[in-house]
């Protein structure tokens, strides 16, 4: 079983259920009192989410190749970025040191692939939904095409994430709101729905809605687990 070195901290929260998502998937794969081998860096997001205000992509960069790095030296085998955002210096990261990279975009692409679907709406930070660091990569890799929500929908999504999910709060009347604008996109020709922040499934869950959820948080960890067992 190789050593699974996981970035986390952004937010602990989905952190968290990593680490739960990584070691359930080895117990159900092998049995017994099996659990992963793992190395966690976690970082303090309150200077993670600073830096992303500011559009500091460039220390935030240095930040994850820091802890990319050091994960390495501790005898990391692979390296996992813990959250959806951040992914926009994943790039960097993987060039930075000589163990693979498992991009959470490749875990959803190849979700998505199985399933069927060539277009699929996109809820996350403002960041991930505007930027075209995860659309470029389902599109170039995947042939799939991403739609977003309309900009009030996107301030409401990224708010939520922000003001409640990173803290732990779960409001029904937030996953009400995410309910409605994920048939927004479905009514907009969406065939499924990612949920592309670490930190949503811990709101709406496939119980929640018709709509077929890619949940990048559990793909990203069972992709980990594959590569682990490999």
């Amino acid at each position: 079983m190789k050593t699974i070195g996981l970035i986390g901290g952004m937010s602990w929260e989905s952190s968290a259920v990593y680490y739960q998502l990584i070691n359930r998937k080895v117990q159900q794969t092998l049995g017994g009192l099996h659990s992963a081998r793992t190395l966690m860096y976690s970082v303090d997001f309150d200077e993670i989410a600073a830096l992303q205000r500011e559009g500091n992509w460039a220390e935030i960069e240095r930040l994850m190749i820091d802890a990319a790095r050091r994960l390495a030296a501790g005898g990391a085998e692979m390296v996992l970025i813990c959250a959806n955002t951040v992914h926009i210096v994943a790039d960097a990261v993987a060039n930075s040191v000589d163990i693979p990279l498992i991009h959470i975009g490749d875990a959803v692409g190849e979700a998505i692939k199985m399933a069927g679907f060539k277009k699929v709406g996109l809820l996350g930070t403002r960041y991930t939904m505007e930027m075209d660091f995860l659309k470029n990569r389902l599109s170039e890799r995947f042939g799939i095409e991403t739609i977003i929500p309309d900009e009030s929908d996107r301030d409401r999504v990224h708010t939520i994430i922000y003001d409640e999910l990173v803290k732990g709060q779960i409001k029904d009347d937030s996953r009400k709101t995410y309910l409605e604008i994920i048939d927004r996109l479905t009514a907009n020709g969406a065939e499924g729905i990612i949920l592309g922040c670490t930190e949503i499934p811990l709101l709406v869950g496939q119980q929640d809605t018709s709509a077929v959820l890619f949940d990048t948080t559990r793909l990203h960890a069972e992709r980990a687990v594959e590569f682990a067992l490999s």
